[in-house]
């Protein structure tokens, strides 16, 4: 038996020592520790008050390179051309129109890079929601043919209004009618354009320069589409959703105008639309059948479309519209359409439809037509117009029915 077990007390048994953790693991912790402490010291210290939000940066050119003035006269805010905005976009930047009308969003001018250009960020003064807003040079094509006073800066994006001289956007950007002795005319609006892509190029690539185009607001890169268009000799029209008798199972899209909305809503909602694009001689509706058929809700719209210097085109599709009516009593230039080219999206149908159109205008002097930009409508109608001027007819803009139904 060992010494050191004779000397022991009894029930006492000595242990060896040992690390209760291998070396390695003590090192791994003290590593995280480290790095969690390192991190705490950041959160506290770090000044930047947006918390790593992502943040994007356009270059832009200087208001006085595409000849807008920095201020108007009366102190009214400077002209901006819109950029381009997707639907899905608007839709997460902006609050309902309910709590944007109690708040205006305030406009912040940011430096840019280098000197001269400008970045606008307009916050929303409720909700926080930023948007920024690029000026766009002479050179990207977006504002050019465009008249800077024909342009009212309002929390939405610039809208049309009439200038100082009392010139209109309805006259400004109407397009000049060759003048034939006793050639009926006919007028050709393509609606829905903007949202297809390829449908809307098709459009322009094979239509004449006679033919109006209708945009809707819901477009992407609508300020080049309709920038190119306007280039190659079209008038355009903006087309605004309207409450339709199925709604809400039939929803023409956000913003639409609705008669359970007040008429103050109803023109903030017009006035976005009306920012989606410039260079427009008037608007017409996307469905509505409800909307125009109510006095109380439409004849402010009409009013405020007369007040922008704005042409006004009912499709024709609603026999209860009360357009006509009221749009006498708001002195608006007005013109209504009397045929659906392609009701019935075949080529035969649409040869057909083409024909009464040059019965109706051989009777009245002037017929007015929409339709969509299905590829066989793009198709009939182009192969139309080039027989039409041979057979007697002029192609004429929308400018040019509305001028006539105003004179007489």
């Amino acid at each position: 038996m060992a010494t050191d077990e004779l000397n022991t007390p009894l029930g006492l048994k000595k242990t060896p020592r040992f690390w209760p953790w291998p070396p390695a693991t003590v090192v791994a912790a003290g590593l995280l520790g480290a790095i969690l402490l390192t991190f705490a010291l950041w959160a506290i210290l770090n000044t930047d008050p947006l918390g790593g939000e992502p943040m994007g940066i356009a270059k832009v050119e200087g208001l006085a390179e595409i000849g807008l003035s920095e201020r108007r006269p009366g102190g009214e805010e400077p002209i901006s051309a819109r950029p381009s905005r997707s639907p899905e976009r608007d839709e997460q930047s902006q609050p309902p129109a309910e709590s944007r009308e109690s708040q205006p969003p305030e406009a912040k001018p940011q430096q840019a890079a280098t000197s001269g250009e400008q970045i606008v960020t307009i916050i929303d003064g409720k909700s926080g929601t930023r948007q920024e807003i690029r000026i766009p040079s002479a050179a990207d094509g977006d504002v050019l043919g465009v008249d800077p006073q024909l342009l009212e800066m309002t929390r939405n994006g610039p809208i049309p209004r009439i200038g100082a001289n009392g010139l209109q956007a309805s006259q400004a950007y109407a397009k000049p009618v060759p003048k034939r002795a006793n050639s009926p005319q006919i007028v050709i609006v393509v609606t829905g354009l903007g949202v297809s892509a390829s449908s809307t190029a098709n459009a322009i690539n094979k239509l004449p320069s006679p033919v109006t185009f209708a945009f809707g607001p819901y477009g992407t890169d609508l300020e080049r589409v309709t920038g190119r268009a306007r280039g190659l000799g079209h008038e355009l029209l903006l087309q605004v959703p309207m409450e339709p008798f199925d709604y809400p199972e039939n929803d023409p899209g956000p913003q639409t105008l609705l008669t359970s909305l007040t008429s103050e809503q109803n023109i903030e909602r017009l006035h976005w639309a009306m920012s989606r694009f410039a260079g427009y001689v008037g608007v017409m509706n996307q469905t509505g059948a409800r909307f125009t058929a109510s006095e109380a809700s439409f004849s402010p719209v009409i009013r405020e479309i007369s007040k922008r210097g704005l042409l006004y085109l009912d499709d024709g599709t609603s026999p209860r519209s009360l357009a006509g009516q009221i749009a006498g009593g708001s002195s608006v230039a007005f013109a209504k359409a009397a045929l659906v080219l392609d009701t019935v999206p075949t080529a035969a149908a649409i040869d057909r439809a083409l024909v009464r159109l040059e019965g109706m205008a051989r009777e009245n002097g002037i017929a007015v037509a929409i339709t969509s930009a299905l590829p066989v409508t793009v198709e009939r109608i182009a192969i139309w117009a080039k027989a039409a001027e041979n057979r007697g007819f002029t192609l004429a803009p929308i400018s040019a029915a509305a001028a006539r139904a105003k004179s007489s």
